[in-house]
């Protein structure tokens, strides 16, 4: 089977692998989509690694992927059924033409719609996880520092479960245009804007009860504590630039001053690494939103170099970049 892998610092390699031999509970699923997410850029491509550790793991870094059951040994499912599909942290990438699916990181997806939109269904389910964090939402003040498909993702979200206001903060404006289309009620440019101004006139001076760092960066951190109202509660959700030593810098007396509630989310460490991805897809189904509109760029899979640079360097207004079989 055709398989991607890192040979060495940002350069793909397009090797032939054994087709995954399945055990009783998984399904053998041949790859039809694959979606660049903001992790494989910051943990896998982007940095520069040890020579010893390239070639890289077969099929990574990738884990958004979705594509149909050839051979079911599962009760849950059959085949021919479309679903996404959660790579094992052992086993191989995504990045493959067939993979070995467990049951419980399977989820099936409806007939209808493109396979482009249906496995946009996965980031936005690792949100929806942590938006069930929050508690309630309704007529809150809510701040999503952050508008790539995982900002995006919140923004929707949270102008659906009813927040008051939503006030989208990101440096480029094409993102602040999809942030308004899904439901913000307000957009800030830092770029063009003063932060500080903006977020004391939007809130009338009483900061956001609900602050979520989207983007992964220690400003972006330090803003949240800097812009959540005393006592609030902060979300974090991007995976921080951090030092060798696995450190991130933070404004302590910022931080102490508001004391807010802190919750770390990352959705596929929850215990249930499927059922809010489940949730999204009956969500999406029924109409209540669909991420897949982020999907803004599909190449095919020979193209995964170009795909992650596009996504990596945020060329063509890039949202989202599907690779297709």
């Amino acid at each position: 089977m055709k398989a991607a892998r890192l040979s060495g610092p940002k350069q793909f390699e397009i090797i032939d692998e054994p087709v995954p031999e399945l055990h009783d509970g998984q399904c053998l699923v041949k790859m039809e989509r694959w979606s660049v997410c903001g992790s494989d850029i910051r943990h896998g491509y982007g940095p520069v690694h040890p020579e010893e550790e390239y070639p890289m793991r077969t099929g990574a870094p990738c884990h958004e992927c979705i594509g149909t059951i050839v051979e079911s040994r599962s009760d849950k499912f059959k085949v021919g059924q479309r679903a996404i599909v959660l790579p094992t942290f052992t086993g191989p990438g995504g990045l493959v033409e067939y993979l070995a699916g467990d049951e419980d990181r399977m989820a099936a997806v409806p007939d209808h719609g493109t396979l482009e939109e249906w496995v946009m269904c996965q980031p936005s389910g690792t949100v929806l996880y942590s938006c069930q964090q929050m508690g309630a939402i309704i007529g809150k003040r809510v701040l999503i520092l952050g508008q790539g498909s995982i900002g995006l993702s919140f923004t929707a979200i949270c102008a659906r479960a009813g927040a008051r206001q939503v006030i989208a903060v990101d440096l480029e404006d094409n993102r602040l245009e999809f942030a308004k289309r899904f439901g913000a009620t307000h957009t800030v440019n830092p770029t063009k804007d003063n932060l500080d101004e903006a977020i004391e006139e939007i809130t009338g001076g009483r900061g956001a009860e609900i602050a979520v760092e989207a983007a992964g960066y220690p400003d972006t951190l330090n803003n949240c504590f800097k812009y959540v109202e005393k006592f609030g509660t902060v979300i974090i959700f991007g995976m921080q630039e951090v030092t060798p030593t696995g450190t991130v810098s933070l404004n302590f007396r910022q931080f102490m001053f508001k004391t807010p509630t802190v919750i770390p989310t990352i959705g596929a460490t929850s215990g249930d690494a499927i059922h809010h991805i489940e949730t999204m897809i009956a969500l999406k189904d029924r109409g209540w939103w669909d991420p897949g509109e982020m999907a803004t760029h599909t190449l095919p899979f020979d193209d995964v170099k170009k795909a992650y640079d596009m996504y990596e360097n945020r060329e063509d207004n890039v949202v989202k970049v599907v690779l297709s079989a």
